[in-house]
């Protein structure tokens, strides 16, 4: 059973940056970060593979946010620049047991998920 644990989060201005970070990770597994807004869905923000050598981004993140893994610790970060209010919501970090070469940026694709933190971005 893996138990992912997010932390990093909190209220920034616009323009800021915040890093993100989900412990507890395991390095044989390709790891994504997803947010979920108030009344939307939940969405794919960046992914990286088991080695580290495939990231993926949502389009409008990218520039901006970087996602990096350190296996030796077991952690995945997800750094976060020039952030916009746009950007408020709460990331969840995931797991993919199944693909270790390629992010998906399919929720159904992740099989282990953190219980959230909370990125407020003001204006």
């Amino acid at each position: 059973q893996v138990q992912l644990v997010e932390s990093g989060g909190g209220l920034v201005q616009a323009g800021g940056s915040l890093r993100l970070s989900c412990a507890k990770t395991s390095s044989r597994y390709t790891m994504g970060w997803f947010r979920q807004a108030p009344g939307k869905e939940r969405e794919f923000v960046a992914g990286i593979s088991v080695s580290g050598s495939s990231v993926g981004y949502l389009d409008s993140v990218k520039g901006r946010f970087t996602i990096s893994r350190d296996n030796a610790k077991n952690t995945v970060y997800l750094r976060m620049d020039s952030l916009k209010p746009e950007d408020t919501a709460v990331y969840y970090c995931a797991a993919d047991i199944d693909m270790p070469y390629y992010p998906s940026n399919r929720i159904w694709d992740y099989d282990y998920w953190g219980q959230g933190t909370q990125v407020t971005v003001s204006s």
